[in-house]
């Protein structure tokens, strides 16, 4: 698997922007057959950091109504890496820069 299929893209919520600044932790949103090794290595070779630890979980299914009673979307499961880096190191998209 390709570096760029493993991370889909960043989460960027308050609480995320808050672990990215205070923790050094920073979230992504991945592909559901990634492992930690192949997160780690992927967030180090695209951000030219150094990864301490990876942690992952697998986001449920949810149901909303849309477009008045009758209209139900059903969201997907889809799977989230909360990565911890190495002091100093940091990341520029949760930044704002």
């Amino acid at each position: 698997m390709h570096l760029y299929e493993v991370i889909k893209h960043p989460v960027i919520t308050e609480k995320t922007r808050y672990q990215a600044l205070q923790l050094g932790q920073y979230t992504f949103m991945v592909d559901r057959s990634a492992n930690k090794a192949m997160i780690k290595q992927a967030v180090e070779e695209i951000y030219d950091v150094e990864v301490v630890t990876v942690n992952t979980m697998l986001m449920p299914a949810k149901t909303a109504k849309r477009w008045g009673r009758r209209h139900v979307v059903r969201q997907p499961v889809w799977k989230k890496a909360v990565v911890k880096l190495a002091e100093g190191d940091t990341i520029p998209v949760f930044e704002g820069g």
